[in-house]
């Protein structure tokens, strides 16, 4: 699959340049996936980060945008346009950046799959609040650029509210909710040893001066340090675009105070160092502009959180379960107060921080990626059905019909050897077995398996006990099975049959597996029975379902534990069923099955 990511890209520091960096790297990462990444410019020019295919067309406040990156789009041709944007991220200008929110409508009409990542709403916006002149024309802007966003194939919003306001009030049902994902691939367990030691490190981080001012944050540590002497204010990040110079002058304000520290830009590879040794992350909001992102760093490395009470940040923490502690907004007494009971109480830090930690942990962006992916590929070949279903309703007198649509379809069959999804390893030297001695899930058997009822293999020696034993009685010989095979159709090879404890829909755990004769009996041919996307955990035995749909659009998780001495089994067992659920999606598209 070929994918156009256009976002602000490091070593730019524009918004969303490093959210931009991760979604890359999980890009890159993927075998089945080419990768461009159409960047803003920079000036001076910096070498790019090695391993990236980056093409620098565009450029902030430039009203010529659009028209650059359909020229790129045009000579890439990639399957899929990805836009991860901010309504400024194409310019400060308000003309400009409207210009800019243009192009994944024009990308479309140019016949790209376009989907855009949207970080905030205008309609949630405190425009007053962020320093704009002229709300009212802003508001008004807002909305025609938001009803020229929704006409891209699909859109993607980070909370559940902005997707309600966009179903109540735009009419739009092809908008998604994503978790926003925390910017790491491994989440790091809280090193407590190092908070509080020697002093508890208070963090404030992001990009100052508009929504987000140190003012209040300053007052309140102020009370601090006459209740606990021994804490320290680190405020890390600079300028926000709108208010350039406010950091430094607030730098000059308290350079006499040893207590407050100024970082400035804080680079990618220092980000572990700062949080691991803060005991706390602040977020001094006025007012909110989407899902933080400081919130999710926070979280990836295990640190509590205390935050304004907004409404998107209520409905941030409710959803995705952190750990956050609220404060009244303005409030410089509240605030304070909240630090202090925050700060004298160590095991409200270690719950909250063990707590963000967990949460980490499910929003990787691996995982946050893959359903990305999952969706792209799900759309490209929904769309190839389509085309099919046109030619089917032709008639049947059409000459040279069979041709006209391997013409039309000329791309298709290719998904699924372009599939962006990673198909884990089979059966090879050193590997563990699969479940029946599967060696290539095409039915081949490296081992004897015993033959049930006609409708597929259960385990052979080594493997029947982990599935449940059969009693002889339920057995018939070969050759029952092989004249049952016969007469339904030579089909089993082409697609196993295995029905795994645990694979249910349900995803009941082996202490509550349903009795009777029903869980030992294998699945009918050409059945497989899905979770959710989960996958096993081969040291613990812990199972975590995968994400669902909860009915509005928001994707869920579950877990269930199961039995320790499981674990290494499931782990394998899930990963198969992953990989027989693809390949039989894949057969029925056009040429997946070989037959054109």
């Amino acid at each position: 699959m070929k994918i156009c990511l256009v976002t602000t890209f490091p070593p730019s520091q524009g918004g969303l340049s490093e959210y931009g960096l991760h979604i890359a790297e999980e890009l890159r990462r993927n075998p089945f996936i080419s990768l461009t990444i159409l960047a803003d410019q920079i000036s001076p020019s910096q070498p790019e980060l090695d391993g990236f295919s980056v093409q620098r067309c565009w450029s902030f406040d430039d009203p010529a945008n659009s028209v650059r990156l359909l020229t790129a789009l045009a000579k890439l041709k990639p399957d899929v346009v990805w836009f991860n944007l901010l309504f400024s991220t194409f310019g400060r200008n308000p003309m400009n950046a409207f210009l800019g929110l243009l192009t994944p409508l024009f990308a479309r009409l140019s016949g790209r799959y376009t989907h855009v990542t949207l970080h905030h709403l205008m309609d949630t916006v405190d425009l007053k609040d962020a320093g704009i002149r002229h709300p009212r024309a802003y508001q008004v802007a807002g909305a025609v650029a938001t009803r020229m966003l929704l006409l891209s194939n699909s859109v993607s919003v980070l909370m559940p509210g902005y997707r309600r306001i966009l179903s109540e009030k735009y009419g739009r049902e092809n908008v998604h909710v994503r978790s926003h994902g925390v910017l790491t691939r491994r989440p790091e367990y809280p090193d407590f040893s190092r908070r509080g030691n020697p002093e508890h490190r208070i963090l404030a981080f992001g990009k100052w001066g508009t929504y987000k001012r140190l003012e209040l944050m300053i007052d309140a540590f102020q009370t601090v340090t006459n209740v606990l002497p021994n804490t320290k204010l680190v405020i890390a990040g600079g300028d926000h675009p709108q208010a350039a110079g406010y950091v430094k002058s607030m730098r000059e304000k308290h350079a006499g105070n040893p207590a407050i520290e100024f970082t400035g830009y804080v680079h990618e590879d220092q980000l572990p160092d700062l949080f691991q040794n803060s005991s706390v992350a602040v977020m001094p909001y006025s007012s909110s502009t989407g899902c933080s992102g400081v919130a999710h760093l926070a979280c990836a490395y295990g640190v509590p959180i205390v935050c304004a009470d907004l409404p998107d940040f209520r409905q941030m923490a409710d959803g995705e379960e952190l750990a956050i502690e609220f404060y009244k907004p303005g409030d410089a007494e509240d605030l304070a107060n909240c630090l202090v009971r925050f700060l004298t109480n160590p095991g409200r830090q270690q719950a909250m921080a063990v707590q963000n930690f967990s949460t980490a942990l499910r929003m990787t962006m691996p995982t946050i990626v893959q359903k990305y992916l999952r969706h792209f590929e799900l759309e490209q070949r929904t769309e190839a059905l389509r085309r099919v279903t046109r030619f089917r309703r032709l008639p049947s007198w059409v000459p040279s019909k069979a041709l006209l649509l391997r013409l039309m379809t000329r791309n298709s069959p290719g998904w699924v050897h372009r599939s962006a999804m990673h198909r884990l390893p089979l059966n090879g030297p050193g590997r563990k077995r699969l479940l029946n001695d599967d060696v290539n899930s095409g039915g081949n058997l490296t081992g004897t398996g015993v033959s049930k009822n006609g409708d597929g293999v259960i385990a052979g020696s080594g493997y029947q006990s982990a599935l449940g034993a059969s009693t002889p009685s339920s057995a018939r010989s070969a050759e029952d099975s092989q004249s049952k095979n016969g007469e339904e159709g030579k089909t089993l090879s082409a697609t196993p049959a295995v029905r795994v404890a645990g694979e249910s829909e349900t995803g009941y755990s082996e202490g509550k597996q349903p009795a009777g004769g029903d869980w030992d009996r294998p699945s009918p041919r050409g059945q497989i029975h899905p979770s959710n996307g989960g996958s096993g955990n081969g040291k613990s035995g812990s199972r975590g379902a995968g994400a669902g749909g909860d009915g509005s659009g928001r994707e869920g998780a579950a877990q269930a534990t199961g039995n320790p001495a499981a674990g290494e089994r499931d782990a394998a067992i899930e990963g198969a069923g992953l990989r027989f659920r693809a390949d039989r999606e894949a057969s029925r598209l056009p040429g997946g099955n070989g037959n054109g």
